[in-house]
């Protein structure tokens, strides 16, 4: 994990919204960077539901397919804030794979 990454994680976890913001655009045009690790943070974040709104939003703008397993699954997962930034991260990998999640996504009226 670059020192980069930590410095905006810890800005993202501050109380103070602006803070927050910039560690969110610090990461955001190198999200394909840290997928990885952005798909850690994701799965290891449970108290901060904004947070994991943006990490997923951040995984999302990875457009990569590695992340098509972690977007499947909040497609359908149980937070109802998730499928739309998932459905979002689908739609910006365009792959045969994604397009059948979103599809059946639809077609089960879990998105619009």
């Amino acid at each position: 994990m670059t020192r980069e990454f930590r410095e905006a994680m810890r800005l993202m976890r501050k109380r103070d919204p602006q803070q927050q913001e910039d560690g969110f655009h610090q990461l955001l045009p190198h999200a394909a960077e840290h997928l990885d690790e952005l798909i850690q943070q994701f799965e290891h974040e449970q108290d901060d539901h904004g947070l994991r709104c943006w990490l997923l939003e951040l995984i999302a703008a990875a457009r990569s397919p590695a992340a098509l397993p972690i977007l499947a699954a909040q497609l359908n997962g149980p937070d109802e804030s998730l499928p739309s930034r998932a459905a979002v991260g689908l739609s910006k990998l365009d792959t045969p794979e994604a397009r059948t999640l979103l599809w059946q996504a639809r077609a089960d009226g879990m998105i619009a």
